[in-house]
């Protein structure tokens, strides 16, 4: 992003030219994200619409399978195959923009900040100038931990894109040339393959959603955090054969949008973390997930008794996901605990404002 520079031999008035510039291009990039908003939530809409019937059109096909002509099979099977490829990218693409105004908004208040404290008293004090700088800084490297977090996310799904549903829809075509050989000289083989077939493109649907899910649950915007939470739970213990417990206090409510995606996605993460990193525990790995609604904040607790690691080593035990998740919490505004010890399982009990879509961040009592 290229800066103006004022004319000027005061750096001092200088600096201040520069953040004026700097606020000038940022509402503008703000309000160019928003209008990309606006239209990809319209086309999300569109394509959310156009993904039902196709889905209705599938589910018919398959009760027809038999009798449908090949082509018009294998139209149909198109036809949904790029209906969730697109749903998927427009998802993602809308949670790279929503990522992008939340961050881009936390920089244009610190600018207004500069503007409104730094300027009006320019006799500051050394100390005080530093601490700003530092404090600049530590954004800096926050906003870099998360961005390295979401890429990390990203790649990962793409590995498991090419290496799943990928590889699987290159054999289709494998499959569906043997059975269109086999039509006419062995009915019964075809038949057979055409059936390992429809079982394959059954199975690789069913990876396609549960991708899609983990990159944004439509239940989260249709139900809400705690239905979302509670179904992503019970498939994620029975996927990784552990036990699991769910509870929750208090009344839900909707909270602004990106408040509720930090839940799910920190629990998600916690619960991930669990899992890998108690693979080779001899012990039974138990989850335990409680959601508290209170006045003012949501209050969560994700606790395992895996194996544990000294808390107080976080920095050299490499628990890099735990850092970030550390910094998206106080980025929100809340405050988080990591009790540990080794051979004692692992507690995370985190809390954000509970800020309804309109409000304002209510005072945070300290964590319990």
């Amino acid at each position: 992003m290229t800066i103006k520079r004022a004319e000027t031999s005061d750096p001092w008035l200088e600096f201040q030219q520069e953040v004026n510039n700097e606020l000038e291009q940022s509402r503008r990039t703000m309000s160019e994200i928003r209008m990309m908003l606006e239209q990809s939530q319209a086309e999300l809409t569109r394509l959310t619409q156009r993904n039902a019937a196709i889905t209705g059109k599938m589910q018919q096909v398959q009760t027809s399978f038999e009798t449908l002509p090949r082509e018009e099979l294998r139209l149909t099977f198109n036809e949904a195959l790029d209906a969730q490829q697109r749903l998927l990218v427009m998802r993602g693409q809308m949670d790279k923009l929503q990522s992008d105004q939340s961050h881009l908004q936390r920089y244009i208040n610190y600018l207004e900040k500069v503007q409104l404290f730094v300027f009006n008293e320019k006799a500051i004090s050394k100390d005080v100038k530093q601490q700003q700088q530092s404090q600049q800084s530590t954004g800096v490297e926050t906003l870099a931990m998360v961005m390295d977090a979401i890429e990390n996310d990203r790649i990962k799904i793409s590995h498991e894109m090419h290496d799943g549903p990928a590889q699987v829809l290159s054999n289709f075509i494998i499959q569906a040339e043997i059975a269109n050989h086999l039509v006419d000289v062995d009915p019964a083989k075809a038949k057979i393959e055409l059936e390992n077939l429809k079982a394959a493109a059954d199975a690789t649907f069913k990876k396609i959603r549960a991708y899609i899910y983990e990159l944004r649950p439509m239940t989260l915007d249709d139900l809400g955090l705690l239905p979302t939470l509670k179904r992503f739970f019970e498939s994620f213990a029975e996927q990784n054969g552990v036990e699991y417990k769910f509870e929750y206090k208090g009344a839900e409510r909707r909270l602004v949008s990106y408040l509720d995606v930090l839940l799910f996605r920190a629990v998600q993460e916690l619960l991930t973390n669990a899992v890998e990193h108690n693979k080779d525990y001899p012990v039974k790995l138990q989850l335990y997930v409680q959601v508290i609604y209170e006045d003012s904040i949501v209050r969560v607790i994700v606790r395992d008794n895996g194996k544990g690691f000294d808390a107080t080593q976080m920095d050299q035990s490499g628990t890099h996901g735990l850092q970030t998740l550390q910094q998206r919490i106080k980025m929100a505004g809340g405050e988080i605990e990591i009790d540990s010890q080794p051979g004692k399982g692992c507690t995370v009990t985190f809390q954000i404002p509970a800020i309804e879509p309109g409000g304002a961040a209510p005072e945070m009592p300290p964590v319990k």
